[in-house]
């Protein structure tokens, strides 16, 4: 929805050079009569086409670690001083495919709650921002 990307423009506008945020959206696969296992596999493998190779990757999962802001502050410090590249990974309706959730370096949860992709966005973009301005 507008309201969801003109809110993440507006938080991913505010973070300095040094620190790009980048959004790249993969289509969700057409259900039609597909099994969970074919959707998940079709969706793993645009993930995978569109995060770089030596990227490190962050999924972000209902069963994933809990953190505060002040402890994503932390990751975020250690994510930048590490220098590598760090995708966080949004599952589409169904989550992530169960072997790139575990492959993943990194399991994180926003909420207990279930929460719209839109929302989520947002949500993660604004945590992001505010991790920064803990460390800045």
């Amino acid at each position: 929805p507008d309201w969801a990307q003109t809110a993440y423009d507006d938080y991913a506008k505010r973070f300095p050079p040094e620190l790009k945020v980048e959004l790249k959206a993969v289509k969700t696969e057409p259900r039609g009569s597909k099994t969970l296992e074919t959707l998940y596999a079709a969706e793993r493998e645009r993930i995978e086409a569109a995060i770089p190779r030596g990227t490190r990757v962050v999924a972000l999962d209902e069963r994933g670690t809990n953190l505060t802001t002040k402890a994503l502050a932390e990751r975020l410090k250690g994510w930048q001083l590490g220098g590598d590249d760090v995708a966080l990974v949004i599952g589409g309706p169904d989550g992530l495919d169960p072997a790139f959730r575990q492959a993943a370096h990194e399991r994180i949860r926003l909420s207990d709650l279930t929460l719209p992709h839109a929302m989520v966005r947002v949500l993660l973009i604004e945590q992001l921002y505010r991790a920064w301005s803990v460390n800045a």
